[in-house]
């Protein structure tokens, strides 16, 4: 467990699980809170993240941000298998449950709290809980449950509605939805800024009745992973800055798209990256 002398206010706040992700190359950090944190950081925000996990968490990417962590005897352990019908994943442990009192008061009017659940771990409540806060959603965790043997499958998003009525700005990918478009139509209905990443296609955006389509630029994949999450703590920190969905998209879908050319937590973007993202939507 991670303990904090003293707790400075932040910018951004980052609540879920860490994850131990198991794959043939070996172990290694995961999980949105990693990936967004990180991100927002190099985007110059102070970042806090809300978390749970064991000793066996890498943690020493994020040894720069403040985390609060909720003890656990275990981390949440995802084991991730490529096969030609797509990626297979194991769920073998699950740290915490993570809810409001959890959360620090210092960080309790953070200008951005993204709810970043990837194992059902979040309390969907908090997403009514900060009321001075753009409350950021990515809400795959929620929409993922395991059977006995750990085997992860799609499962129905419950108390969506009631998340998405308050969420400031909700980011979800294909897959989350198991490609059910008609799901996705039924959700754009209960949220005012709800965007739908589409890996290498890019992303679509639905704004108050508006939708618009987000081109990435050419580049060569290598590795994916944490690409949604890179993306969804850009259109998050963007959204909060310019308060301009579509220009949020923009920005967030070309630095995503630098973010597979590398591999795991190499892909964050660095500070030339972001300047270069900045002047394209900006001109």
């Amino acid at each position: 467990m991670l303990e904090l002398v003293s707790i400075e206010p932040v910018d951004y706040l980052a609540i879920g699980h860490v994850a131990v992700d198991v794959s043939l190359t070996g172990k290694q950090l995961g999980g949105t809170v990693s990936y967004s944190a990180l991100t927002a950081r190099v985007l110059g925000l102070r970042v806090g993240i809300v978390t749970s996990a064991g000793e066996d968490a890498p943690l020493l990417a994020l040894e720069d941000i403040q985390i609060v962590n909720v003890p656990s005897e275990h981390s949440t352990v995802f084991e991730n298998i490529e096969t030609e019908s797509g990626r297979r994943q194991t769920l073998h442990a699950q740290a915490s449950l993570i809810n409001f009192e959890h959360i620090p008061q210092a960080w309790r009017n953070a200008p951005i709290v993204h709810l970043a659940p990837i194992a059902q771990e979040v309390d969907a409540k908090l997403a009514g809980q900060f009321p001075a806060s753009l409350v950021g959603v990515t809400p795959q965790g929620w929409m993922r449950s395991w059977d006995e043997n750990g085997k992860v499958f799609a499962t129905a998003w419950e108390n969506s509605e009631q998340v998405l009525g308050q969420a400031g700005g909700v980011v979800m990918s294909v897959d989350d939805i198991d490609r059910d478009l008609e799901l996705f139509e039924l959700m754009v209905h209960h949220t005012q800024v709800l965007c739908l990443t589409e890996g290498e296609s890019g992303a679509v955006l639905h704004w108050n009745g508006d939708r618009r389509r987000f081109r990435p630029p050419l580049v060569e994949e290598v590795d994916a992973t944490g690409a949604g999450d890179i993306f969804a703590a850009a259109f998050f920190v963007r959204l909060s800055v310019t308060h301009d969905p579509w220009e949020a998209a923009r920005f967030a879908t070309n630095l995503a798209a630098y973010s597979v050319t590398r591999i795991g937590l190499d892909g964050i973007p660095t500070p030339q990256e972001i300047e270069s993202c900045l002047m394209e939507v900006l001109s």
